[in-house]
């Protein structure tokens, strides 16, 4: 792979090359793509979407959206200083193309603020109900009516697939969905591979599937003008685009700091017990003297958060430019932060988030509805969608068919496009909206 395809400025429909040297420096091609993203109401539903604790009536907690301008912030810095090393390794970037280091860090920023804009209602549980729907619920009856791929698809419900599935598919009078550029579409793919083979090993863009069978067209489209290594001869698997590592870094920083510190925040983990694990990643830039005047848990917290980050930063930058001809080769198979020299710390802190945070009551309690809810939705549209393709609609299908909206097809010839998008459907909703339709179908809403 080279960083010239790899920075592709090349939008779906485009028939002329976009080139650097002749993009508006008061609003880059890679700006426009930030911008869409975060006009999209995809985007906004992000507001209303569970991070770590669903529906917590506390103002301490991140939702989707706190979460997704977080990651966004820690890509753009991780972005611009990977981009000033990278220009000064390949000058050819700069000097005859026009590159500059703000053109990484606006390609991870957008990539990063889009990480999450597939995920379902009330965290990943959402997509592990989904995919139980169809691999353990009354979605099992479609399987012998459906390809294996596109099964798997649908068990496996993906996240990251269905990212991929917002930010390109095709609405009435716009093609392309949001027509970012190539470069952030590639930054993006975290799994640039289809959902089958499954086949588990130690590389990490294999490690789950990014993007479903109806875009895969536009995918290899993708794969294609950047340039990304073929991993199969067989499927459509690929080596990842080299800024998905520090968009994947941005994301592990961010959860493994930020989800440490909500839960401190909600008292689900003891400060001093807490602040102990912080120290530990950033003892050797703890201003003492500062530190001994701040008052208050929140103060601490913050500082030591802002602390980490910053160390983790820098660890990552310097990870990725020593294995970047790793990356470029497609011979890099593991996370940046897993080669981290804080590696201990940071899992002390993820082991510690896991027993105190993931697995809280309240947690729990609240992605055992979501499950609950999840296939009662899928349960009753996909029944109204392919009821009314039979042409065998009932009263009630016909009411529930008004709550999708015309830009979603529920009327494709394809019972895997049609169910496919019930699911997407339902993905977009955010978790209030999916109690609230949960209570309609039930009859508890009046």
């Amino acid at each position: 792979m080279n960083w010239e395809q790899l920075l592709s400025l090349k939008r779906q429909g485009d028939t002329n090359k976009r080139l650097r040297n002749e993009q508006d420096e008061t609003r880059l091609g890679f700006d426009v793509d930030y911008d869409r993203i975060i006009f999209s109401p995809e985007f906004r539903s992000l507001q209303d979407k569970t991070q770590v604790v669903p529906l917590s009536s506390t103002d301490f907690v991140h939702t989707r959206l706190t979460h997704s301008l977080e990651v966004s912030v820690v890509a753009r810095s991780l972005g611009r200083k990977a981009g000033v090393k990278i220009l000064e390794k390949h000058p050819y970037l700069a000097e005859i193309h026009g590159y500059k280091p703000n053109d990484f860090g606006a390609i991870v920023a957008a990539a990063a603020l889009a990480h999450d804009i597939g995920n379902p209602p009330f965290g990943h549980s959402g997509e592990k109900a989904i995919g139980h729907y169809f691999k353990n619920g009354s979605g099992q009856k479609f399987k012998d009516q459906l390809n294996p791929k596109e099964y798997q698809d649908l068990c496996d419900f993906e996240g990251n697939a269905n990212g991929f599935k917002v930010l390109t598919q095709d609405k009435q009078g716009t093609q392309g969905g949001l027509r970012l550029s190539y470069a952030t579409l590639g930054a993006f793919t975290k799994y640039p591979k289809e959902s089958l083979p499954v086949k588990p090993n130690t590389h990490i863009a294999s490690k789950k599937y990014g993007f479903f069978q109806t875009e895969k067209t536009h995918f290899l489209d993708v794969a294609t003008e950047l340039g990304l290594k073929p991993m199969s001869t067989d499927n459509a698997q690929f080596s990842r685009h080299p800024l998905a590592f520090l968009v994947e870094a941005a994301d592990d920083i961010c959860y493994t700091i930020i989800d440490f510190e909500d839960g401190i925040n909600l008292g689900l983990i003891e400060e001093d017990y807490a602040l102990e694990y912080l120290i530990n990643l950033v003892r050797g830039t703890i201003n003492t003297e500062k530190y001994s005047t701040l008052n208050s848990t929140k103060e601490r917290v913050s500082y030591l958060r802002a602390l980490a980050i910053s160390t983790l930063i820098e660890d990552a930058i310097n990870i990725f430019m020593t294995y970047e001809k790793e990356i470029l080769e497609g011979k890099f198979h593991v996370s940046i932060l897993d080669k981290s020299k804080y590696q201990a710390q940071i899992n002390d802190i993820i082991k510690l988030s896991i027993e105190k945070i993931y697995n809280s009551d309240e947690v729990i309690d609240k992605e055992i509805s979501g499950f609950e809810i999840l296939n009662q939705l899928l349960d009753r549209f996909i029944l109204a969608v392919n009821n009314n393709y039979e042409g065998i609609p009932t009263s009630y299908d016909k009411l529930l068919l008004k709550l999708i909206p015309n830009e979603i097809n529920i009327h494709n010839d394809s019972l895997y496009t049609r169910m496919l998008n019930v699911c997407y459907f339902v993905s977009l909703f955010s978790d209030t909206k999916a109690v609230l339709t949960y209570k309609k179908i039930k009859g508890l809403a009046f």
